[in-house]
């Protein structure tokens, strides 16, 4: 049996002891197979906690909200719900009934409430007055004209606004929005939500965030979103090596409290260890015919032995592929025009893409973003214009929904199909096996079927196939959804260092700050305006500017912004990515002079082994280079901003 840690860090918020419990889990164990899933999990939600729960992927998260919520059941344990509480689910896949349009969907519950809504909403296709009188009189009755404009409220900010079409006819990104409207407008004591904001733009997910906060619901929440759980959540419940620990705070105090919790466990296994060393020696010298003080101070040995055989392993994943080298020339899209059905969805575009340039791509659903990245990479031909590419540039291209592997293949068949052999950023190489390894993909887990994948290890297997290709221009769409947190940290990491061009379209705030220093706005009826700065940067620039909708930019300030930005331009003759790029090299090139110049005395003391010589040599040769072609870049950019 797995023990079951709970550990509760108090901060802003305290929750009385007489507060009611809404749901409680005892001891829940699941498996599939013979894969263990959960294991003895259990925890407890109170009445107004906004709680989430973080995990890595494959750790049961969605398989734990499902058996809450009561669409799947334990192999053993037991969920215990208060007799009154009626709970809100939105699964990651949510059922809906493709045959009836979007409002009989939201108003789906068999109760007389939902009934009236859609015997309303059907009467009003008909010609019949005494049919519609009728419907009228019931909606009356039952005093709920305020729950049919709520619902039509919801489905317009979700951007679902043609009520009566068809799911059938709906994509899977406006699917999970009809199905989250339904969940918010059935009005539920608990909200149960696993990756809400999957598929909303930046205002969707800024309204839900301020929808939750004033509704003061019950909430249990699993998403990726690390502003979202900062701004909306008072709870993080961690799932670690079979443990759960509850934080009673954002996302920010459990980053602050877990590294905390790790440390002190790492001293305490390291005294275990350091105390272990004695009393193994001792157990050795011990001779057989042992006392009482003997025989406690071996049960004591062995508890010690336990404690300091624990690993609390960082587990995370290892992203240390390198990038085909790129040469001065990248890319440049010049008039670029896309019309589908009579509707010009990008119109006379030009842009020049730069080394090493971050850029962010931001706007309303459906105005163009994914088209962009299509026509870019080649998988759509535009109707005019020209897109110029450099000779060395090696495009891969992370779509929303690129993964088409086989059910029925391993793990390690998709990689070999690829490739055998990977080269990393050091130009060593390791076996597909081992790239697995790295993206924790363990050999059992390496010759799994792909059907047995969660939906998270699925997108950590697309997204290593596409770093694997080691390109230099790298297209991410939505690379955010289904993954989990602590891979978006390292995803965050290697990107942040990537020796290429990253050009990003997601709807995660958190993500596109650390990473983009500049944004491409589609404001939709094809217009596409620039920004130089990251989301966070932008959003503020709106607000002073008093801009209503960030997505549609008034022509008289999209007028100053681009003077503005002409005369910046004229006076600097460098682009904000370029800029940023000078002062990186500023910073490189220092480091690296300091690196060689450390060799060099080195090589000079006369201390080193013939080996060492040899091998300091080699590395002093390969900096040299390095300064070498740095250097011309940075008199290149200087250049310009003379």
């Amino acid at each position: 049996m797995v023990n079951t840690e709970t550990i509760c860090y108090l901060c802003n918020k305290k929750f009385s002891t007489l507060a009611l419990i809404y749901l409680q889990a005892e001891n829940i164990f699941k498996s599939f197979g013979d894969l263990e899933v959960l294991s003895d999990v259990s925890l407890s939600l109170f009445q107004g906690q906004r709680s989430a729960l973080v995990a890595k992927n494959g750790t049961g998260k969605s398989t734990l909200l499902n058996i809450l919520a009561g669409y799947d059941a334990p192999d053993s344990g037991k969920v215990i719900l208060r007799n009154d509480i009626r709970i809100g689910y939105l699964p990651q896949e949510p059922l809906l009934d493709p045959s009836k349009s979007i409002i009989e969907n939201v108003f789906t519950a068999d109760d007389e409430v939902s009934s009236a809504i859609r015997y309303y909403e059907k009467a009003t296709e008909t010609n019949d007055k005494d049919t519609l009188q009728m419907a009228i009189d019931e909606i009356d009755r039952l005093n709920i004209w305020d729950r049919e404009h709520k619902a039509k409220q919801i489905l317009s900010v979700l951007q679902l606004t043609k009520f009566n079409q068809p799911v059938a006819y709906l994509s899977g990104g406006q699917r999970k929005r009809v199905a989250l409207a339904s969940v918010l407008i059935s009005e539920p004591d608990l909200l149960i939500l696993d990756e809400p904001t999957n598929h909303l733009d930046l205002d969707m997910v800024e309204w839900l965030e301020d929808y939750l906060i004033r509704s003061q619901k019950t909430l249990l929440m699993v998403t990726h979103d690390r502003y979202f759980l900062d701004r909306v959540c008072t709870q993080i419940i961690e799932m670690n090596q079979k443990q759960v620990f509850t934080y009673n705070g954002n996302y920010s105090y459990f980053i602050e409290k877990r590294d905390e919790r790790i440390r002190s466990k790492q001293a305490e296994i390291d005294r275990a260890n350091n105390l272990l060393r004695r009393e193994t020696e001792w157990m050795r010298r011990m001779p057989k015919a042992r006392g009482t003080k003997a025989k406690y101070r071996i049960d004591a040995f062995y508890k010690l032995r336990e404690t300091a055989q624990q690993r609390i392993g960082s587990e995370d994943v290892e992203i240390s592929t390198g990038a085909s080298r790129l040469g001065k020339k990248i890319m440049g899209v010049k008039n670029l025009t896309k019309i589908f059905d009579n509707k010009t969805i990008i119109k006379d575009f030009t842009y020049t893409f730069n080394r090493f340039e971050r850029l962010g791509i931001i706007g309303a659903n459906g105005t163009g973003k994914t088209t962009f990245l299509n026509l870019i990479t080649g998988n759509l031909q535009p109707d005019s214009g020209i897109i110029d590419c450099g000779a060395t540039v090696k495009i891969a291209y992370y779509k929303q929904s690129g993964m088409e592997f086989p059910d029925d293949a391993k793990v390690i068949d998709v990689v070999r199909k690829i490739a055998d052999v990977i080269t990393l950023a050091n130009d060593k190489t390791i076996t597909a096996s081992q790239f697995l390894n790295n993206f924790l993909f363990t050999p059992e887990k390496q010759y799994t079927y792909i059907r047995k994948l969660s939906g998270g290890e699925k997108r950590r297997l697309y997204l290593l196939t596409i770093l694997m290709q080691n390109p230099n221009f790298l297209i991410l769409d939505e690379p955010t959804n289904d993954l989990d947190i602590f891979t978006l940290n390292v995803l965050e990491d290697y990107l942040i260092n990537y020796p290429g061009v990253v050009v990003v379209a997601s709807h995660d705030r958190y993500f596109m700050d650390k990473i983009i220093d500049g944004l491409l706005i589609f404001e939709g009826n094809s217009e596409i305006s620039g920004f130089p700065g990251n989301y966070t940067e932008y959003r503020q620039w709106v607000k002073e500017q008093g801009i209503k909708d960030e997505n549609k930019l008034p022509q008289k300030n999209k007028t100053q912004r681009q003077q503005r930005q002409q005369s910046e331009k004229k006076k600097n003759k460098l682009t904000y990515s370029q800029k940023k790029e000078l002062e990186q090299l500023t910073i490189e090139l220092e480091k690296l002079e300091q690196e060689k110049k450390e060799i060099e005395n080195l090589l000079n003391t006369c201390s080193l082994t013939p080996e060492q010589v040899l091998e300091k040599s080699s590395l002093y040769n390969e900096i040299s280079k390095i300064i070498e072609g740095k250097e011309l870049r940075w008199l290149e950019l200087s250049e310009l901003d003379s």
